[in-house]
């Protein structure tokens, strides 16, 4: 494998001593001078003293990650052995849950090694990989998970290209036993279809699983509630479940129809007061308006950046405007629930794009609670941007 040794530059070289983990085109000397992604790299100061030993892997955040600040400590596979250890063990209080079977077992950075997630489903663990230079370690890696954990079978995605987009393959099942299709899994005692050879997402975000909670137990007991984005309809299962007088669940995508069907018929639930509708979330907006349809819930968790044939929504340009519309349909003393995985904007601005939407709309509102990742998608303290998701609860006065 091969190595660099490259300097850090004046403004970052404190960073790595800090702890800072992420290799920024603007963090080392000569950064263009690497060419094998996996490959080793020395960090020094400018007196040629180690600061912090990182591998090279492209993706949309940077150039690769810190693995260790130890100049003794190598690469190979007692390395990645400890890390995932360290991982499990931090998430034993899941492993012995009885009511969820569905959690991150490593969280990239926050975790040690950045660029890499284990998610595991009832037996089962996805192992994603976010560059090609991660991926180099595809073997050694895959050895020490498996050295560590009983599993029923293993599975892959790779996100390989500079966008962090999904890399087709004939299959993602690497080894052991192939999953049912669909695996259920539990969360919060909750049933849900989930598929791990099935392109790009399994069916459900784990990341969601203390909000899907609280709108169940707290907020949705005889309320008639809108799930814009809905995906699988899975905020949508959890207000029923919870005792919600109607749920609607929008999203442009053809196959939500069925996938959220599915996720329903798995929880015993009726589908005669829960509606599910394919559509652009935005031309339902018109369409609710136009008829007069208000709502006690709106729950809205769009993806960061998406393009249909109509237009393109970016969470940080248009979320403002989003929550305009959804405003308009929120009845008084309903809740909306805002949520973001966008990780180019902190909760502060997202708290700004709330407070300028109801301004527009000349109305008031209070934030009743919040949340960031679950503690199964751990952050590291040096890296808190890694922290993504952003969820209000609003009341709207």
């Amino acid at each position: 494998m091969q190595r660099y040794k490259l300097k850090a530059t004046k403004k970052y070289e404190q960073k790595f001593l800090n702890g800072y983990p992420l290799i920024a085109k603007e963090s080392l000397e000569n950064i263009n001078t690497l060419k094998d992604e996996g490959a080793i790299i020395d960090i020094i100061d400018n007196k040629n003293h180690f600061i912090a030993r990182a591998y090279y892997g492209r993706q949309n955040k940077g150039y690769g990650w810190v693995l260790t600040q130890n100049k003794k400590e190598q690469i190979d596979l007692n390395f990645f052995k400890q890390k995932i250890k360290s991982a499990i063990d931090y998430r034993a209080n899941f492993y012995k849950s009885k009511d969820t079977n569905a959690f991150r077992v490593f969280n990239g950075e926050g975790d040690g090694v950045g660029g890499l997630s284990i998610d595991y489903f009832n037996g089962y663990y996805l192992i994603t990989w976010y560059s090609i230079g991660i991926y180099k370690f595809k073997d050694t890696i895959l050895n020490a998970l498996k050295s560590l954990v009983e599993f029923k079978g293993i599975y892959q995605k790779k996100r390989f290209d500079s966008k962090g987009q999904y890399l087709e393959d004939s299959s993602d099942f690497l080894l052991g036993q192939e999953a049912p299709e669909p695996l259920i899994v539990k969360e919060n005692g909750v049933n849900l279809a989930i598929y791990l050879d099935d392109g790009a997402m399994v069916g459900v975000f784990l990341d969601q699983k203390n909000v899907r909670k609280k709108i169940r137990d707290k907020y949705a007991k005889g309320k008639d509630i809108l799930n814009t984005f809905s995906y699988t309809g899975a905020f949508s299962v959890y207000a029923a479940l919870g005792g919600a007088k109607s749920t609607t669940s929008v999203d442009l995508a053809k196959r939500s129809l069925a996938k959220t069907k599915e996720q329903f018929e798995i929880n015993n639930l009726s589908l005669k007061s829960n509606k599910i509708v394919v559509e652009d979330v935005f031309d339902y907006f018109k369409y609710a308006f136009k008829k007069g349809l208000k709502f006690d819930m709106v729950i809205a968790d769009p993806p960061s950046f998406a393009r249909s044939k109509k237009r393109t929504f970016s969470a940080k340009k248009d979320y403002t405007s989003l929550l305009k519309d959804i405003i308009k349909i929120t009845n008084k003393s309903g809740v909306i629930v805002a949520s973001t995985n966008a990780a180019n904007f902190n909760m502060k601005t997202f708290k700004s794009f709330v407070e300028k939407a109801f301004k527009a709309e000349s109305r008031k509102y209070k934030i009743l609670e919040s949340y960031s990742l679950p503690k199964d998608f751990r952050v590291s303290k040096n890296f808190l941007e890694g922290n993504y998701l952003k969820v209000l609860f609003i009341k709207v006065d």
